[in-house]
């Protein structure tokens, strides 16, 4: 009788191919730097969900590994096939068995080779010393034009004056430079795992004229900008930076933290001891889908969650067509009473 390869093994020379499997089962996305970038495990189109193509073969950041921020799911490539043939695991290895006696496509060339792997933690951190201060910035400029001024002085915000824009494979050009506001994103503990860019113009009226003008450096996954409050068992979560510190501005009281995407929302890692989760989503299919998902897990662990809805697309954009005073109107009756009373500022959006 023949014998076959366990499943460990089988797993791990996938991932020795793993971007040959990767354009193979997930042929709508695209390679972004060392990772591969789609929808979800089934081949949707999209980037919530991100395959590494570099590391070791096994053990932390191992080829192979990938998560889907959207939905919180995480595996290896045979996990992949598994999910995405909806079968069991003997389909998923006959499955994988075939694809690998076949003969597999070669890789593109590439006009340089990847560089080694590096830590992109450590990288996001050392770029957060760099920051300085938003005082008479182009970020504060940026934030007085979003309705945010009081955002200018939170330790989590820092501004850059020459940051590195490198060009994409999807997006190629030059490598650039502009102005930049950094947003540190931290773990419950308060360490920084992570940092946000958001490249500006030049005199910080808006952002700058690049594909992507918001990207982020290190491990996001679970984790967000905080804007810390006194209220303990109370959280606003939300998607963009901006968005989150527009309700911030109303309630500075309770803390407040920024998931910068729909599918890091909900992956967001929850704080012991949270009684009263707000969710503040934007007004789009991939902000519901977000919010969605963190309100079921939320729910799971007790927690009482209740959505609070923007009248238009998003929370800043009603800050700056209403103004604060009728976005906090707009607030109130979706907060819980005692809430509202404790910790709507109606003389902050007078202010």
């Amino acid at each position: 009788m023949p014998t076959h390869p366990p499943a460990a093994e089988i797993a791990r020379s996938l991932a020795e191919n793993v971007e040959a499997v990767c354009r193979r089962y997930l042929s709508n996305g695209h390679r972004s730097g060392r990772y591969w970038c789609v929808g979800d495990v089934h081949n949707t189109q999209g980037a919530s969900l991100y395959v590494r193509l570099t590391g070791p073969t096994s053990g932390k950041g191992a080829r192979g590994k990938w998560q889907d921020a959207a939905t919180g799911e995480h595996g290896d490539l045979l996990d992949m096939i598994r999910l995405q043939r909806g079968g069991g695991w003997r389909e998923a290895l006959e499955e994988a068995r075939a694809m690998l006696r076949l003969p597999l496509p070669p890789e593109p060339e590439r006009s340089r080779p990847l560089p080694p792997a590096r830590n992109t933690t450590e990288s996001a951190r050392r770029l957060l010393r760099h920051g300085r201060p938003l005082g008479g910035t182009a970020v504060a400029s940026y934030l007085r034009s979003r309705g945010l001024e009081h955002a200018v002085g939170l330790p989590a915000l820092r501004f850059h004056p020459r940051c590195l824009y490198r060009a994409s494979r999807k997006h190629p050009g030059p490598d650039t430079w502009h102005p930049a506001l950094l947003a540190a994103v931290t773990d419950l503990s308060g360490g920084v795992t992570a940092v946000g860019r958001t490249w500006l113009a030049a005199d910080g009226r808006g952002k700058a004229e690049l594909p992507k003008p918001r990207r982020v450096l290190g491990n996001l996954f679970g984790h967000g900008v905080r804007f810390p409050g006194t209220a303990s068992d109370l959280l606003v979560a939300g998607e963009g930076v901006e968005t989150v510190l527009s309700i911030h501005r109303l309630m500075p009281a309770v803390p407040h933290v920024a998931a910068l995407s729909a599918g890091h929302l909900g992956a967001l890692i929850l704080p012991p001891g949270l009684r009263h989760l707000y969710i503040a989503r934007d007004a789009d299919e991939a902000g519901e889908r977000g919010a969605a998902i963190l309100r079921r897990r939320a729910e799971a662990a007790g927690i009482l969650v209740t959505a609070l809805d923007p009248r238009e697309d998003d929370f800043n954009r009603d800050l700056c067509h209403l103004g604060p005073r009728d976005l906090a109107r707009h607030l109130a009756p979706q907060l819980d009473p005692n809430d509202a009373v404790a910790h709507l500022r109606f003389e902050e959006a007078a202010a």
